[in-house]
C-alpha cells in the first residue's frame, strides 16, 4: 500500500507505505473508529482508496475490470456479523468450491475435512440459520478457506463468542496458516488474541498506522508511547 488515503466526512485512513509478506499472520489493533475495518476492506478491494495505490506481487491493482475481480477471487473475508446462506452447513461450506468448478469428489473431501476441523461434522445437514453464534462463525470461516485462498481477512472474527469457540477459531486460523501458507490479516479489539496468534502487529489510531512490528516487540518494547498506552490498557483520546 503506497500513499493510500480514504476520506468520508473526514480522513478515515492514511497509509504512506506498508508491505505485507506472504505466509504471515498480522494482527490489526486499535480503538473503535480507528480505521481498522476500512484498512481491511481496501486490502480486500471492496473499497477503493481516494488516492494511492495497492500492489500485489509488485504489480499495481487496477481500479476495476476483470483483472481486479480475479485478484479478489484469490482472497476471502469473514465479517464480524456472520452471513450464511439459508441452507445446510454442508452446502454453505461447499458453495465456493462449486462456484469454482471443483469436482464432487474434491468438494466432498474438503468439506468433510473442514467440518471436522471446526467440530461441525455432526451438524453438517443442519440449516445454517439455526446455529448458535459461535457455530455460525466457525462455518463462515470454513466456507471462506475451503478453496484455499492466498489471503484470509478476518474482521473481529470472535467478537462476543465464548472462550471455547474463540479457542477453536484461533487454533484453526493458526493451523491454516502453517499448513497451507495462507496469509492472514485479523482485525481484533482483543489485544490478547493478537498476542496469541499474530506474528506481526499493526497498531492503527485515528486513521494512521502508529506502529508495526513483531508481536513481542509491540507488546514488550513498543517504540511509540501511544502504542504503549494502548497495549497497557490505558485510555486513548
Amino acid at each position: 500500500m503506497k500513499g493510500i488515503r480514504k476520506v468520508y466526512d473526514r480522513e478515515v485512513l492514511r497509509v504512506d507505505n506498508l508491505a505485507l509478506r506472504k505466509g504471515q499472520i498480522y494482527g490489526v489493533i486499535g480503538p473503535s473508529g480507528a480505521g481498522k475495518s476500512t484498512f481491511l476492506r481496501i486490502i480486500n478491494l471492496l473499497t477503493s482508496p481516494d488516492s494511492g495505490s495497492i500492489l500485489i506481487h509488485g504489480k499495481e491493482v487496477p481500479r476495476n475490470g476483470a483483472e481486479r475481480l480475479a485478484l479478489q477471487r484469490r482472497m476471502s473475508m469473514v465479517f464480524q456479523k456472520t452471513l450464511l446462506f439459508r441452507d445446510t452447513v454442508w452446502n454453505n461450506v461447499a458453495y465456493g468450491l462449486r462456484a469454482r468448478g471443483f469436482d464432487r469428489t474434491e468438494i466432498g473431501r474438503r468439506v468433510r475435512e473442514l467440518l471436522e476441523q471446526v467440530g461441525m461434522t455432526d451438524l453438517s445437514l443442519q440449516r445454517a440459520d439455526t446455529l448458535s453464534g459461535g457455530e455460525a462463525q466457525r462455518v463462515a470461516i470454513a466456507r471462506a478457506v475451503a478453496f484455499e485462498p492466498e489471503l484470509l481477512l478476518l474482521d473481529e472474527p470472535t467478537a462476543n463468542l465464548d472462550p471455547c469457540n474463540i479457542e477453536m477459531i484461533e487454533n484453526m486460523v493458526v493451523k491454516l496458516n502453517s499448513s497451507k501458507s495462507i496469509t492472514v490479516v485479523v482485525v481484533t479489539h482483543n489485544i490478547f488474541q493478537a498476542h496469541r496468534i499474530a506474528r506481526e502487529v499493526i497498531f492503527i489510531n485515528q486513521g494512521n498506522i502508529v506502529e508495526m512490528g513483531e508481536t513481542e516487540q509491540i507488546f514488550s518494547a513498543p517504540r511509540e508511547e501511544l502504542t504503549r498506552a494502548y497495549v497497557e490498557g490505558r485510555m486513548i483520546y
